[in-house]
């Protein structure tokens, strides 16, 4: 018979607490089979006809359980004699778990439970054993590569990991159970268990005349191919689609770790098209930035900001120019003037690593600080060293612009009196007119009864109007500056930054009306086929809002209709206008729909409201890690661009950032 030792090997050095045990699971085994009394060796493990089919597995797979009681090979008493002389009558190999000799990658695929590519993602199963040595470093999220026998690659990623049971066994018992509780917690044999590992298939890669392609998953991969973790910096680039050349986003990353690579540097480094090869340059077809509060979207988009800076970078017009891009940021919290300055955080090292990825750093030398002027508030402006260039708002902008002077909301019968009564005025001032004289033009009664009588404007309609445009925080219009119109070349120049700070104004309402005028200007004159200035016409524009949520938002009044109705048509030709919305948001779900449906390019970080992760629209397996990611981190959805991933940003802001 089988010896299978005494119980106190398993229960650590006490052998009383195990005499103890064994008495007490006797009892209870007698207990749960009406009274007939069996020893502990009865009880536990199988019967002789498991462990024959146990020994039968472990032939196959060249291991030797023989005479270890922990792998499985112990018996019932009743057939112990039985399975030990069947054991006796076959030669075993040693079972060795670890990596030895010129093992190679992870493990290998498996076909226990079907091996099978599909076009429909539910029906593909693919799996690997993962071998003992391996285990610990494998992840979720992990890159691999499948060699097929002729030199092709299968491109995947890990979506699940599982331990099932190596040996047939149950391990769902009192005695087993106890056992567990009783070793200590490093005490765990891996080669008792089989560890799984769910693959997806994401491309086929490819050689093509020397140059490594990628492919749709098109065909099954060998049983029993060796699995390998994927570290070659071209593969991991082609098997995701990332570019090799473009605006630098960070670094690929998997659970917040940055993959590595054999290559130097060993990173992966994320980049966005912003050439014509393949299509339009993708920072004219949109780009959201989303995260929470402390979550980094204010340092991530500085740094992403930056690149579009970059002396090499260029953008083709229809005239066969190549322009550098000129960036328009709206600032609400006086942040982004800073770019200006170098960050005097980073280190001669830290540059050196940025130069050598060619991601662009330092001040920004062309930033201009274009400062709202507003009766009563003050720009103090002391946390950078950007020219400060103030500005006003003409009253003349509200003939093309009549939301402007809404004040509050307007129905579907006031706002066609409002213009009535704007394309009066301005018919008897001209473009000189200003707010003040339009409050007293308003005040006149021989107006308001002429307009009644004439059926043009009800007396009632006139009255609402009136209060609504005196609603207009004072001191907006017309104030000791220049003209925001008259600003173009400061406004837009190409490689410059511009940033229109609004921290200062002293009303919502008041910082709406300053963004949303320039906005229009920059969009009328770049969708424009007659535009007022040629300089706006002719140059990129990349037209930055922090908070985009305050300004986009869907609402049922006419003037916010008018404003998302023009958002919505630059998002929609600004590809062919070279004009590129930079959408900054911790509200994403409360951005115009018909706007964000034009966004292309999002970069997700950390948000902790489940409306707005479902509102940016990620994959599935990227939005479930949102909330979980530290300062930093982020996902890209940019299905023009790559496959969707994992990225890390960089922990030095390139410019200066924070106090």
């Amino acid at each position: 018979m089988t010896d299978l030792g005494d119980f106190s090997d398993f229960a650590g050095d006490d052998s009383d607490d195990s005499s103890d045990a064994g008495r007490d699971e006797q009892a209870e085994t007698a207990a749960g089979n009406g009274g007939s009394a069996r020893s502990e060796s009865v009880s536990e493990p199988e019967s002789a006809t498991a462990a024959s089919s146990a020994d039968a597995d472990r032939v196959d797979a060249g291991r030797d359980g023989r005479d270890d009681p922990d792998d499985g090979g112990s018996t019932d008493a009743a057939g112990a004699t039985g399975a030990t002389d069947d054991a006796d009558d076959l030669q075993f190999d040693q079972y060795d778990a670890d990596p030895v000799g010129d093992e190679r990658g992870v493990g290998a695929i498996a076909v226990s439970q079907g091996l099978r590519v599909s076009e429909d993602p539910d029906r593909t199963a693919l799996r690997a054993f993962v071998t003992t040595g391996n285990r610990e470093r494998v992840r979720l999220g992990k890159y691999l590569v499948v060699p097929y026998p002729d030199d092709e690659l299968l491109f995947c990623r890990i979506v699940g990991l599982e331990y099932a049971q190596e040996f047939q066994a149950d391990d769902a018992t009192e005695i087993h159970a106890r056992r567990a509780m009783r070793r200590p917690a490093d005490e765990f044999e891996e080669r008792d268990f089989k560890f799984m590992a769910e693959l997806e298939p994401i491309a086929v890669l490819f050689s093509d005349r020397g140059d490594l392609k990628r492919r749709m998953v098109d065909r099954v991969p060998k049983p029993q191919a060796t699995v390998g973790e994927a570290t070659d910096a071209t593969q991991i680039k082609t098997g995701l689609k990332i570019p090799e050349a473009g605006v630098f986003l960070g670094h690929l990353s998997v659970g917040g770790e940055k993959v590595r690579t054999a290559a130097r540097p060993p990173t992966i480094d994320y980049r966005l098209k912003d050439d014509y090869a393949d299509g339009d340059p993708l920072v004219f077809r949109h780009t959201l930035v989303a995260g929470g509060t402390g979550s980094g979207k204010t340092h991530a988009s500085k740094n992403i900001l930056r690149q579009y800076l970059a002396v090499e970078r260029s953008y083709e017009m229809d005239d066969g120019r190549e322009v550098q891009a000129a960036v328009v940021q709206f600032d609400p919290q006086d942040e982004y003037a800073q770019m200006h300055d170098d960050n005097p955080d980073m280190d001669a090292e830290t540059a050196r690593r940025y130069e050598r990825e060619g991601v662009a750093h330092g001040g920004h030398d062309d930033t201009v600080a274009l400062v709202p002027k507003m009766a009563g508030s003050s720009y103090p402006g002391a946390n950078h060293r950007a020219e400060q260039l103030k500005f006003t708002i003409p009253f003349s902008m509200a003939r093309d612009l009549p939301w402007l002077v809404a004040g509050s909301s307007l129905n579907d019968n006031q706002y066609p009196a409002l213009i009535e009564l704007l394309n009066r005025f301005f018919r008897d001032y001209g473009d000189a007119g200003t707010y003040k004289q339009f409050l007293k033009f308003l005040d006149d009664p021989a107006l308001k009864e002429e307009l009644h009588e004439s059926g043009r404007v009800h007396e009632a309609t006139f009255d609402a109007v009136k209060r609504r445009v005196r609603g207009v925080p004072s001191g907006v219009f017309d104030q000791d500056a220049r003209p925001i119109t008259e600003l173009d070349h400061q406004l837009v120049r190409p490689g410059g930054l511009t940033v229109v700070p609004t921290y200062h104004l002293s009303s919502s309402r008041a910082k709406e009306l300053f963004v949303l005028a320039v906005s229009a200007l920059l969009i009328d004159d770049k969708l424009s086929n007659d535009p007022s200035s040629d300089r706006i016409k002719e140059t990129p524009v990349v037209l930055g809002m922090d908070e985009a949520h305050n300004f986009l938002t869907d609402a049922d009044s006419v003037q916010a209709r008018k404003v998302i109705q023009k958002f919505t048509e630059a998002a929609k030709q600004g590809r062919k206008e070279r004009l590129g919305l930079f959408l900054i948001t911790q509200d994403p779900q409360d951005i115009a729909d018909p706007v964000f449906k034009q966004v292309n390019t999002k970069v997700v970080l950390n948000l902790g409201d489940e409306d707005a992760i479902k509102s940016v629209n990620i994959p599935p397996n990227l939005e479930d890690k949102v909330p979980y990611m530290e300062k930093g981190q982020m996902v890209v959805y940019s299905p023009d661009n790559s496959e969707p991933v994992e990225l890390t940003g960089l922990s030095t802001c390139v410019t200066r950032h924070g106090d």
